[in-house]
């Protein structure tokens, strides 16, 4: 049996325990947006160095090095014979390496062409999200006559080529991917300029920039980080 003080302690338990506020709900946390890798096609005669500029802004928008790849390749063989097939198996490996199911690309001149083959005829449309070209020849170009005679990436890139001709045909862009072309009107290498727009993508003039300084653009660079964003 209770005495009088082991009552009053229960009693005064019970009333703190009833008083004690209740804990609040831990809030839930926010999920973060699932980012995908980004691949980067550098154009013709280049190689990976040429995205150091878009590599730096992609980082400071929060990007990690383990998200950022660059494929790096012969720039002189055949967009649809070679090129797009080793873009593929590249793409698989990062997907590997990552866990993504989907990959962003960003090309430059002539790695958009090898990367449109790629997200058309090579399997891409289910394996890419945002697919982006800065000054790409995809309607062909007349500076590549050239080098048309030796060089078969040359002959690709010229107007009414194989690869032109099938990249054109049908929907030029293909699939559920987002497409983005951004382009000068003061391009010297891609000649018309009217060239890279395509049917279906959101198609950005960039004003009068030379070819190769679309890499290092800052208002470009900021149009394809909220393309990648969207």
């Amino acid at each position: 049996m209770l005495t009088p003080r082991q009552k009053l302690l229960a009693l005064l338990t019970l009333c703190l325990t009833l008083l004690a506020p209740v804990p609040a709900q831990a809030a839930a946390a926010v999920p973060v947006a699932a980012r995908n890798p980004v691949v980067f096609v550098h154009g013709y005669n280049a190689d990976p160095g040429v995205w150091g500029s878009l590599r730096e802004d992609l980082r400071a928008d929060g990007y990690a090095d383990s998200e950022l790849f660059s494929f790096g390749y012969d720039t002189h063989q055949s967009v649809n014979e070679v090129l797009s097939g080793r873009l593929a198996a590249y793409v698989d490996e990062v997907r590997r390496q990552t866990g993504a199911a989907r990959v962003d690309i960003v090309g430059h001149s002539f790695g958009s062409l090898v990367s449109r083959w790629y997200v058309k005829y090579g399997g891409g449309t289910a394996t890419v999200d945002h697919w982006v070209s800065l000054a790409g020849p995809n309607h062909g170009t007349s500076t590549a006559w050239a080098c048309a005679l030796w060089d078969q990436a040359c002959r690709d890139m010229t107007p009414g080529s194989y690869v032109v001709k099938n990249l054109a045909a049908g929907d030029e862009t293909p699939g559920a991917v987002k497409y983005a072309t951004f382009w000068s009107d003061c391009d010297e290498v891609v000649n018309p300029d009217s060239s890279v727009p395509l049917s279906g993508a959101l198609n950005t003039p960039v004003g009068c920039l030379k070819h190769n300084d679309l890499l290092g653009d800052d208002a470009t660079s900021a149009g394809v980080r909220a393309f990648l964003r969207s």
